[in-house]
């Protein structure tokens, strides 16, 4: 077991002479953003707008020096070199093998982040690599936190998110914590390393759970002769009251599926609940069907459709 004291003190120095210099703990820093997707792009704007310095990777050049034409600061040509000097380095990546790619070897992230910096995984991934990075960032003097994200394209865009937070020591979140709030509406410390991804898949299974409800609503609905919409919107006011219902309701009458969360994303966060819930011994019999629905979606031809598409499966039968 890698001792984190040395992060740890490294971190908490760095919360201190902060606070010194500006009076307070907020103030404007150099951060790395590593993965211009269609979270990402918008994360590190928001950090730009709010007075950040930031350096930003992508694996796909273009999509960096496209971001640095628009917005200003700098691209770098590998993580290695974003990370350098930076107080603060986001991920914000596919899943756990992208997540290692852009950290470990030479060019990682971790090759060129000074002692005492921070890295911040928004990631969707497992709570297993979330506790591999604790451990390595610590083997650097590198405060970690595990940060994944809910609120979609949407609060991405509009700068609502809430962020999911685990960390071995809360001096890690409490420097972030300001940082993040760039683009963030609420974020949570939920226990150690490894916390933030576990609150993610409980989020991601009432999500599943949650569509496939709705799903099922507005179909029935439409074969009991009511107009689906209108069941939207009187329903909406009651207990059955959600976001989905609230922002995918009409889409979903209409069959427009062509935005949002993408169907293959969502099997692969399901993928990686199911896979912890074999390690912990939780029982998501609902969970896993609704996977394999999604299965049924992608093979449809919906792999890139947003989620809500579920109630495809049910117009057509």
């Amino acid at each position: 077991m890698v001792n984190h004291s040395i992060s740890v003190t490294l971190v908490r120095a760095k919360c201190a002479d902060r606070a010194l210099v500006t009076g307070k703990t907020v103030s404007m820093s150099s951060v790395a953003f590593i993965g211009l997707g269609v979270m990402g792009t918008p994360m590190a704007r928001h950090l730009a707008a709010n007075g950040h310095q930031v350096t930003v990777y992508n694996r796909t050049p273009e999509k960096a020096l496209a971001w640095v034409a628009l917005y200003g600061h700098r691209a770098a040509p590998t993580p290695r070199e974003a990370a350098e000097g930076a107080e603060f380095v986001f991920l914000c990546v596919g899943n756990d093998n992208d997540v290692r790619d852009v950290v470990y070897g030479m060019d990682g992230a971790l090759a060129g982040a000074d002692a005492g910096a921070v890295l911040i995984d928004h990631t969707t991934a497992s709570a297993e690599v979330a506790k591999e990075l604790a451990e390595a960032a610590a083997e650097f003097g590198v405060g970690f936190v595990d940060a994944p994200v809910s609120g979609g394209q949407a609060g991405a865009e509009n700068g609502q998110l809430t962020i999911m937070c685990g960390a071995d020591d809360e001096a890690f979140y409490e420097l972030a914590k300001p940082v993040m709030a760039s683009y963030a509406k609420a974020s949570a410390l939920m226990g150690h390393a490894g916390s933030g991804q576990l609150t993610k898949m409980v989020n991601q299974i009432l999500i599943a759970g949650v569509v496939q409800g709705l799903a099922e609503g507005l179909n029935f609905a439409m074969k009991a002769g009511l107009d689906p919409e209108q069941v939207a919107e009187v329903v909406k006011y009651g207990a059955a009251q959600s976001w989905q219902l609230e922002n995918r309701g009409s889409t979903m009458v209409k069959g427009e599926f062509d935005f949002g969360f993408a169907v293959e994303w969502m099997r692969k966060d399901l993928g990686i609940v199911l896979d912890e819930a074999n390690r912990n011994g939780a029982r998501l019999p609902v969970t896993a069907l609704i996977d394999q629905f999604y299965a049924q979606v992608i093979a449809r031809g919906g792999r890139r459709w947003d989620t809500s598409s579920l109630i495809q499966l049910l117009a057509n039968d």
